[in-house]
Formats: structure tokens, sequence, C-alpha cells
């Protein structure tokens, strides 16, 4: 019990992560072709979990939340509700894109397969999940640079979630601790 209130208390109260810089570990890194412009997410080229290269145009004309998650925190309770979202809209044109983590108090240890193991074992996920990223920093990825320059502020916490409409264009932006409710009417009026 005691862990566990450390947990929730360590992810939802950060310590000024802007004088302690997190600590990484990232897998894979995506990538936006230096040619194309970055105008919509459907430029966007990402790593899945076995390595491979995935266009975003593969989700073209889809309504999309992408979150970054981490198997450790507070707020992971939160792939309940993703899991019963994406399945209540998935057939209507939704997708979830789960981007593992680690940059906030280490709660995305692991390798991809253990990730995705705990997720579909313990919450039993069925949206995509791609490699374990940084969203801040240095080392963010294209897509989350992309993604706070069009609702800006870094990534305070894990379970940060953006909604893409239909044209690939980034609608809101929900922090961690938004009613799951909120995001859920979000998306059925972005579909």
């Amino acid at each position: 019990m005691v862990a566990t209130v450390a947990t929730w208390v360590a992810c939802t109260k950060p310590e000024n992560p802007e004088v302690n810089p997190p600590v990484t570990d990232t897998v894979t890194q995506d990538s936006v072709p230096p040619e194309e412009p970055a105008d919509n997410i459907y430029q966007f080229k990402v790593m899945d979990g076995n390595g491979d290269s995935v266009s975003l145009s593969a989700y073209r004309g889809k309504v999309l939340l992408v979150v970054n998650t981490a198997t450790q925190c507070g707020y992971t309770p939160q792939y309940t509700d993703l899991e019963r979202i994406y399945e209540r809209y998935h057939d209507i044109g939704f997708e979830i894109l789960d981007f593992p983590c680690n940059q906030f108090g280490n709660q995305a240890p692991g390798s991809f397969d253990d990730i995705h193991e705990f997720c579909t074992s313990r919450y039993n996920i069925t949206f995509p999940q791609f490699a374990k990223i940084d969203v801040n920093g240095a080392n963010a990825s294209p897509l989350y640079v992309w993604l706070k320059s069009k609702k800006p502020g870094n990534i305070r916490w894990n379970f940060t979630k953006f909604l893409i409409d239909r044209n690939g264009e980034v609608i809101n932006r929900f922090e961690p601790e938004k009613a799951m409710s909120a995001v859920e009417t979000a998306v059925s009026n972005a579909l």
C-alpha cells in the first residue's frame, strides 16, 4: 500500500522536472522525412515494437488519440478507460496510438515486449502500441515536437493526450488529470 501511494504521489506531483532532467532509455526514435514538411500527422513515421518504420499516413481519415504512457504510474489505470473508448469508437474510425515513455520517474521500465505484455495481460489493450520514445528534451521524437508546437507546452507527465481530427490536425490536448469522460466526449464529437 505504501509503495502504491508513493508511486501515485510521484506520478501526479513531480518535483520540479525542469531542474532535474529526466533519465531516459529510449529504445528507438521516430522521424519525419526532411524533404516533407510536417503539415499534419501523416507526414511522420514512427517505430513499432519490432523496430519497423510505420507511416502515420496509414491512419489517414481517422480520428486519433496520441498518448504517452507508462506501466508504473498513478495514471496507468487510465488504460482501462482508453481500451473502453477504443472498443466503443474503433469501428467508426477511431484509433489510439500508444507511445510508452520512461522520461517521468522511470515509470516505463523494460523492453517493448515487457511493456506490451503488461498492457495486454493486465488491461487487455487492443490498440496499437509503438516503441518507447522521449517526448521532451534533445531526444524528443519529431512527432512530439510537432504535437507540442500545435498545442504548446512541454509534456508534464505520462498520459498526456492529443486529439487529432480526420484531416490529421491537432484539435485538443488533455493533461493526465483531465477526466476520461471529457476525453471521450471530445472523441465522440470529433467523429
